[in-house]
């Protein structure tokens, strides 16, 4: 059975053609189903990202997220001829999984010259919200 192709905006397309997901992203067994800069999906497995006690660990969310919001914030800076780089995440875990897949969506909340915000809400298979984060990217120029 093949996997779907992610929905992608063509910009989107273009700097993952061009970028890539990066080796932390493919570790952590991301699964990347819709990106653009307003609105992006991906799906993390529970299995191998968790602490001790079995549970997905509090950083793991933190690093899906982040990784999202940044490809998100990527996405709307190469429009502008910009780079995304983080200045900011704060993360509020109020539920954990212990087995399945861990869901993240990701939305813009500011789009602007300088500055993206994205909220990305994390969900487990019962579509439990697990943990919900902001990031704050700087759009600087290019080098």
């Amino acid at each position: 059975m093949t996997k779907p192709s992610p929905k992608l905006s063509p910009e989107a397309a273009a700097l993952l053609e061009l970028r890539g997901m990066g080796a932390l992203a493919d570790k952590m067994g991301f699964e990347l189903l819709e990106l653009s800069a307003e609105r992006s999906v991906a799906t993390m497995p529970v299995e191998g990202n968790t602490q001790p006690l079995g549970y997905v660990h509090g950083g793991a969310y933190v690093v899906l997220a982040e990784s999202l919001g940044s490809f998100s914030a990527n996405v709307w800076a190469h429009t502008l001829g910009k780079v995304a780089v983080g200045i900011e995440v704060n993360a509020s875990h109020s539920r954990s999984a212990t087995e399945g897949t861990v869901t993240a969506t990701c939305k813009a909340l500011q789009l602007g010259r300088s500055l993206t915000i994205h909220e990305i809400v994390c969900v487990d298979d019962q579509d439990r919200r697990l943990s919900t984060i902001r990031i704050t990217n700087f759009l600087k120029d290019k080098q």
